[in-house]
């Protein structure tokens, strides 16, 4: 049986869920790395990509977001042009309460009695005008970065925008972006 739907997680509609206390099995944490490209380096341009809405985003689409984003960065500008992170974790965990089909189900399951539910994956919570993640680079390349954060806003389920965090004002002017 396949995975759910991501809308059917999307909703913050329950309390966080982030006791392990009471997880018996945890799932494996599919990202693989919060940090990317020259950790090291001084960037003077640093971009984010915030999500718009209050939402939950499952640990493989934070996943996704990374792939997409590191691939388009390290094939454009090169693993030592720029430092991409990843600003959410997955702490919350998502249940699901297996239902039973086929002939008999009734006889077996308890429906909605003591429906705790099974850990099925975990889901970073974030809020309205969050940075779910950074790139910082040089100003030559700043076309790539935001090319590389548009190629993964469509994998989150919150509308997205990029943003400016750190910029120099002349440079701002100079590139044409206006200034704010």
């Amino acid at each position: 049986m396949g995975k759910r739907p991501g809308h059917c997680y999307r909703e913050c509609d329950r309390p966080p869920f982030v006791r392990t206390k009471y997880i018996h099995r945890q799932p494996a944490p599919r990202i693989v790395s919060y940090d990317m490209g020259n950790n090291g380096g001084e960037f003077p341009v640093e971009l984010s990509l915030i999500g718009l809405e209050r939402c939950q985003i499952r640990h493989q689409a934070l996943e996704a977001v990374r792939i997409a984003s590191n691939r388009h960065m390290t094939k454009t500008v090169g693993r030592k042009n720029y430092h991409l992170r990843i600003r959410v974790a997955p702490l919350h965990y998502l249940r699901e309460n297996k239902m039973i089909s086929g002939a008999g189900a009734d006889r077996v399951q308890d429906g909605m009695r003591r429906a705790w539910g099974k850990v099925i994956g975990s889901a970073a919570r974030i809020k309205r005008n969050q940075a779910i993640i950074t790139i910082r680079t040089n100003p030559e390349h700043i076309k790539n970065a935001r090319i590389a954060l548009g190629k993964a806003s469509p994998k989150l389920p919150t509308p997205c925008k990029i943003v400016f965090d750190k910029i120099d004002p002349d440079l701002r002017r100079r590139l044409g972006y206006g200034v704010e």
